[in-house]
């Protein structure tokens, strides 16, 4: 059954007529309602062309959190094969909300990592809806090591509202993990390409996408706040976040102005919930072309790459 995000109402009232109408027509085999629900379909259609045709950064971030759209489980189910998971950081425990491994994209062997929300309440609550601990970014820090020792492409696909602010967490060293994974990414001699798949938040997301290449779906968001936080911080009112969200810059259309990004892949009309396989494929081409960018650099070429890449972010800031 769909899930209707809040500014899809009126399109789910013209959906669930068409669909009663269908199913009256089941139960009753005389009953012809086929231009009826045509009729039907055609205003839904319309309708949702129109609600996604301009999406203000606040509905850019409903869309980017909708339960139904594909997480990181399905882009490495369906985009990579021979995935092996690794687990734990060899310190403390195994973070459930990062997950990552070796794997072959196209044939070609890599490593692959990024945040995993859940899909349902009870892989939420395992997952921690995405929100890493510090034995999380550990994690991450081996799996980069890894790929660094063997030479192996580094994808990151990136989900995650923030890293997680609990109390154990902070006990855990949760900023020294955060930095000390973001470090990694900077100095390993491989091709890091990194794809902002829902939410990018904060230092959390921050981590694994320090990358040669970074890309966006179309309707995901990276900041380093959530609306409602930022909100409550200038405002001292959550209620303010669409204001917050126009002003964070937190599209991927802004970003890629910003030259915080360098693609944004497009998704499929009604966002990449209704059209999950087709996203894939977008996501699946960004990602060769990218690796393909980075084929001819040597491991000083991508190190250098990378730091110029971050190093130049404030002076893009300042022009834009």
């Amino acid at each position: 059954m769909t899930q209707y995000l809040e500014f899809e109402k009126p399109l789910a009232e013209i959906e669930g007529k068409a669909e009663e109408l269908r199913a009256l027509a089941r139960q009753n085999e005389d009953m012809d309602v086929s231009d009826e629900a045509a009729a039907l379909d055609g205003k839904a259609a319309a309708l949702l062309q129109d609600l996604y045709k301009n999406l203000t950064p606040w509905r850019k971030c409903q869309v980017a959190r909708h339960p139904e759209r594909p997480h990181c489980i399905d882009y490495i189910d369906a985009l990579f094969t021979e995935y092996t998971p690794l687990a734990g950081d060899r310190n403390f425990a195994d973070d459930h909300a990062v997950m990552g491994g070796l794997a072959r994209f196209n044939d070609r062997p890599v490593v692959v990592l990024g945040h995993e929300k859940g899909n349902d309440t009870k892989s939420r609550i395992a997952r921690n809806f995405g929100m890493a601990r510090p034995e999380g970014y550990r994690k991450a820090i081996r799996l980069m090591d890894i790929a660094d020792r063997f030479g192996l492409p580094l994808i990151t696909l990136v989900d995650t509202p923030g890293a997680y602010p609990g109390k154990g967490a902070e006990e855990r060293g949760q900023s020294e993990a955060i930095a000390r994974s973001t470090e990694k990414c900077l100095q390993i001699g491989v091709p890091i390409a990194s794809v902002i798949i829902g939410e990018g938040g904060s230092g959390g997301a921050v981590a694994f996408a320090t990358a040669n290449r970074v890309a966006m779906l179309e309707h995901s968001v990276y900041s380093v706040i959530s609306p409602e936080g930022c909100a409550s911080i200038l405002w001292k009112d959550s209620e303010k976040m669409r204001e917050a969200a126009e002003a964070l810059r937190l599209t991927a259309q802004d970003l890629k102005q910003l030259g915080v990004i360098d693609r944004i892949i497009p998704e499929a009309l009604g966002g990449a919930h209704r059209f999950a396989a087709e996203t894939m494929t977008s996501v699946c081409k960004t990602i060769a072309a990218m690796l393909d960018d980075m084929s001819q650099m040597d491991a000083h070429a991508l190190i250098a790459d990378r730091r110029k890449k971050f190093m130049n972010l404030g002076q893009t800031g300042l022009a834009a």
